[in-house]
C-alpha cells in the first residue's frame, strides 16, 4: 500500500501529506527531466509505456534522483521491472518546502481554476487509462493510483498543496500520475512524489509527520502503521485521515436469495484476489441455508475465477503482491486445518507458483481460528454457521475494527435491525460492492478516522472559521 501525506499551513486550506503502505530529493540543484525507460521488460508483454513511465522523484515541478535507487519487481513473476529513486528524510523535508513554498500560490488561485486544472488532469488520466493499467497491473493488484486521487483530488480542490509517499511496491503509478499533473499543468510543487524503499520509509514516514510545516496527514494502510503514524502526529497536533485495516463480516441470513448472495460473496471476497480493505473477510451463514450456500459458493469459485497474470485475458485473480503476503495466506489456512476447519476447494499454493495463491473455500470455521479475528488480505474464505441473528451480529462486532460489513436478508425488519447494530462504517444489504465516488469511505473503532470521497471528503482539507463582526 502506499502513503500519502497532506501540508497546510495555518488558513483554512492546508498543506497536506498522502501516505500509503498498502500492499508508495532533493529540491536544489539544477536537474534536466528526463524519461528514463525502465531497465527490464517483461516478455510477452511488448514492454510498458514509456511516456508515463517515470524513475525520479517529483519535486517543485522538477524530475530529480536521488544517491540510490531501488527495485520494482513484478509479483507475477518476480522480474525487475526498473529501478526507483530511494528518497530519505533529506529529501522528504525538501519536498516538504517546496509543497509549503506552493501553498501560498495555490490557495490564492480561484476555485474555478483549480476546478479546471483538475479537469485536465482527470482528462489525460481517461486519455492514458490503458497505459495507467498496464502500469498498475505490472506492478500490483491493489489501488496505488486510486488511494491517491481520491486523497489528492479532494485536497487540491479545497486549496491546499500534497506530499504524496506511494508504497514502495508499487511506486511506478504514483510517478506516472505525476507526469500527468506536470501535462495537464498543475503548478510546480502542488503536487509531489517522493518514492522511497522499505528500508527508507519509517525515516521518510517520521520526517513527513513531525515536520512543523504538514498540517495533516492522509494515510491508507494496516492499523499497526496508522498507530505509529497518530504517535508522531500527536507532538504537533497535526489532523490527520486514517483508513485502516478492516476484517469484514458477509452475513447470510435464512431469509436470504442464496443465489444473490453467492454472487454478492463472490465479488466481494475475491475482487483483486481478495487485496482489498473492505474484503469480506468472514462468512457468516445461517444453518438452514448454509449447506447449500457453501455449495454453491464452492461451484461459482471453481467455475468463475482463473487464476494467471494479469496481461492475460482470461484471468480474474492475478498474484498476491509479495512473498509475505502468501504466507500470512497459508498461515491461516494452516492454522484452521490444525484445528479442525475443511477445505472445501483450493487451501494452497498456485501451480503457477511466484505468488499466487488458489481461491480457497473452508467450512467448520470457529472463533478460535486465526482467520476469524485477523484480516487474512488475501484468497481466503472462511465460513462460520451460526444460530440466530443476535449471535451472527455479537460475532460480526466481536473485533476491534469496523470498515466495511455485508449482509443478505429479505426481511425488511431484520434489515434495518442489523444494518443499525453492525459496527462498521460502511455497510452493504445485498450487495457486495459498495465503494463509489458519491459515497463516504472509512470506517469506525480502530479503521481509522475521517471520510473519504463523496462531498464529506473534501471537509478533510478545510478548517472551519467563525467570525463575528460587530460595531456595524
Amino acid at each position: 500500500m502506499a502513503t500519502c501525506f497532506w501540508w497546510r499551513s495555518c488558513g483554512a486550506p492546508h498543506v497536506r501529506l498522502v501516505l500509503h503502505d498498502r500492499g508508495l530529493c532533493r529540491v536544489a540543484g539544477s536537474w534536466a527531466p528526463g524519461r528514463a525507460p525502465l531497465r527490464t521488460y517483461v516478455p510477452g508483454r511488448g514492454g510498458l509505456p514509456t511516456t508515463l513511465l517515470r524513475t525520479n522523484s517529483f519535486v517543485g515541478g522538477r524530475w530529480i534522483p536521488a544517491a540510490a535507487a531501488f527495485p520494482v519487481l513484478d509479483p507475477a513473476s518476480g522480474a525487475e521491472l526498473g529501478r526507483v529513486a530511494d528518497c530519505g528524510a533529506p529529501e522528504a523535508r525538501a519536498a516538504v518546502c517546496a509543497a509549503y513554498e506552493a501553498f501560498c500560490n495555490w490557495r490564492g488561485v480561484s476555485a474555478k481554476e483549480r476546478s479546471s486544472l483538475l479537469r485536465k488532469w482527470y482528462d489525460l488520466m481517461i486519455r492514458n487509462k490503458d497505459d495507467l493499467a498496464k502500469i498498475i497491473t505490472a506492478e500490483s493488484w491493489n489501488f496505488p493510483s486510486a488511494m491517491i486521487t481520491r486523497k489528492v483530488g479532494a485536497a487540491l480542490a479545497a486549496g491546499c498543496t500534497v506530499v504524496v509517499k506511494p508504497a514502495e511496491d508499487t511506486p511506478f503509478s504514483a510517478l506516472a500520475l505525476a507526469e500527468l499533473a506536470n501535462q495537464a499543468g498543475i503548478p510546480p510543487g502542488v503536487y509531489n512524489v517522493i518514492p522511497c524503499s522499505q528500508k527508507k520509509a519509517k525515516d521518510v514516514g517520521e520526517a513527513l509527520c513531525t515536520d512543523p510545516l504538514v498540517s495533516k496527514i492522509s494515510f491508507t494502510g494496516s492499523t499497526a502503521t496508522g498507530k505509529i503514524l497518530l504517535h508522531h502526529a500527536a507532538n504537533s497536533v497535526k489532523r490527520v485521515s486514517m483508513e485502516l485495516g478492516g476484517h469484514a463480516p458477509f452475513i447470510v441470513f435464512d431469509s436470504a436469495n442464496v443465489d444473490q448472495a453467492v454472487a454478492g460473496a463472490m465479488a466481494s471476497k475475491f475482487r483483486n484476489s481478495g487485496q482489498t480493505c473492505v474484503c469480506s473477510n468472514r462468512f457468516l451463514v445461517q444453518k438452514g441455508i448454509h449447506d447449500s450456500f457453501v455449495k454453491k459458493f464452492a461451484e461459482a469459485i471453481k467455475t468463475n475465477l482463473h487464476v494467471g497474470d494479469g496481461f492475460e485475458e482470461r484471468t480474474t485473480q492475478g498474484p498476491l503482491i509479495n512473498e509475505k503476503a502468501v504466507e500470512k495466506v497459508e498461515k491461516h489456512v494452516s492454522d484452521a486445518l490444525s484445528k479442525g476447519a475443511t477445505v472445501v476447494t483450493g487451501g494452497k499454493r498456485h501451480q503457477l507458483g511466484k505468488n499466487f495463491f488458489e481461491p480457497t473455500l473452508l467450512s467448520n470455521v470457529t472463533q478460535d481460528m486465526l482467520c476469524s479475528h485477523e484480516e487474512t488480505f488475501g484468497p481466503l474464505a472462511p465460513v462460520i454457521k451460526f444460530d440466530s441473528e443476535e449471535e451472527a451480529v455479537a460475532i460480526a462486532n466481536a473485533t476491534d475494527v469496523g470498515l466495511a460489513g455485508y449482509f443478505y436478508s429479505q426481511d425488511p425488519a431484520q434489515i434495518w435491525r442489523v444494518a443499525e447494530q453492525l459496527e462498521v462504517g460502511m455497510v452493504g444489504v445485498n450487495e457486495g460492492l459498495i465503494s463509489s465516488v458519491e459515497c463516504p469511505f472509512g470506517g469506525v473503532k480502530q479503521s481509522g478516522l475521517g471520510r473519504e470521497g463523496s462531498k464529506y471528503g473534501i471537509d478533510e482539507y478545510l478548517e472551519l472559521k467563525y467570525v463575528c463582526f460587530g460595531g456595524l
